[in-house]
């Protein structure tokens, strides 16, 4: 009977670290619709409830109230769709994608007024548009009313300077929630198990100058 004590009380314990696995990649998917980690990690607290009542069963004709049937994790693959896909996959779950670029402003009132007249454009016709208060208000107000990329800065009222990219192998996707709105450093800040995978330089485009177009003018490529 110590044996079988023994040995319920380790069902019990894969019982508890599989709803613990669970739980974590649940939390990680952050609501994604059929998420592999979470299906895998939703078969083995099932096998392992299973495992717990049956051998509860033969021990003391009891049973949990767990109404579950074991899952065969090869079968349980296939029926997800990742047939041929390894449970331990190698390749990080989580890419990170840092982007920086500068600017520099060689009219401040161009700069606002093209502002200004976006805002205006996303105002009803019934309603007078604030006015655009400053230069990070001014370029914060072109983001929003472009598509949110770095391209809805690519106006002639910025001149762009160098800039960089960097992607990174993260565990943890960010959590928006966990950061103040004016916190400028948490949101980027890389975690001490963040991998960086490479660094991209971003130089603006140099046009070439008239003197030098006419040194090459005479050249036939």
């Amino acid at each position: 009977m110590t044996d079988q004590h023994g040995e319920l009380d380790a069902a019990l314990e894969r019982v508890i670290e599989a709803a613990r696995h669970h739980l974590a990649a649940v939390r990680a998917a952050q609501g994604r619709v059929d998420d592999d980690d979470v299906w895998q990690a939703y078969v083995a607290l099932n096998n392992a409830s299973f495992a717990y009542d049956e051998q509860l069963l033969d021990a003391f004709g009891e049973v949990t109230p767990w109404d579950v049937d074991s899952i065969d994790p090869d079968e349980a693959d296939e029926r997800f769709g990742a047939e041929g896909v390894e449970a331990s996959d190698p390749h990080p779950r989580v890419i990170s994608v840092r982007q920086r670029r500068d600017y520099r402003v060689p009219s401040i009132s161009a700069l606002l007024r093209a502002a200004e007249a976006a805002r205006r454009e996303g105002t009803p016709e019934d309603d007078e548009p604030a006015p655009v208060e400053g230069v990070g208000e001014a370029v914060l107000e072109l983001l929003q009313s472009g598509d949110g990329s770095l391209g809805a800065l690519d106006v002639p009222e910025l001149e762009p300077l160098d800039g960089v990219v960097m992607v990174s192998e993260v565990g943890t996707p960010v959590d928006l929630e966990s950061f103040d709105d004016d916190d400028a450093v948490g949101p980027f800040q890389p975690a001490a198990d963040d991998r960086l995978v490479g660094r991209l330089d971003e130089h603006p485009f140099l046009e070439l100058d008239d003197d030098h177009d006419h040194d090459h003018a005479g050249h036939q490529h």
